[in-house]
């Protein structure tokens, strides 16, 4: 099966990771708490990967860069959740510690990917040669 480039990458893998282990916590809870902060720590939790792919599949830059942001948002929020999870007892002490240094370095990880992506537009832009010839290039180089 073919596959597309950024699954190779550790930040998506990683990402997808954290979705799947919220899954296993919150899968063993009852209907109640699956409905309220269950289903809301699925969905932060998934959108920290989705977000990577959508980010990953823009043509700009700056459009890529704001879906890696809202992955950061949506990890941070992930985390929050999972801490109400444990003040709740919903899921043990171990567990939130084990998902919780997963998160923290993972964050590092994702901080880092965002900064190459600003590091390679900056490359990319100090080395543009392109001379635009119309007014119209002109509007389209400046974006």
């Amino acid at each position: 099966m073919e596959t597309f480039q950024f699954e190779s990458y550790d930040v998506y893998k990683l990402a997808s990771k954290i979705g799947e282990l919220v899954w296993q916590l919150t899968s063993k809870w009852n209907d109640f708490e699956k409905q309220t902060l269950g289903k809301q720590l699925v969905r932060s939790a998934d959108s920290i990967s989705l977000n990577i792919c959508e980010g990953y599949g823009r043509f700009h830059y700056r459009d890529r860069k704001l879906f890696y942001y809202y992955s950061r948002g949506s990890l941070y929020e992930t985390y929050e959740s999972l801490k109400k999870a444990n003040n709740r007892k919903l899921i043990s002490e171990e567990e939130f510690k084990s998902i919780a240094k997963i998160i923290k370095d993972f964050a590092v990880r994702l901080n880092n990917y965002i900064s190459s992506t600003n590091s390679a537009h900056s490359k990319a832009a100090s080395t543009k040669t392109m001379t635009p010839s119309t007014p119209g290039e002109a509007a389209l180089l400046s974006e």
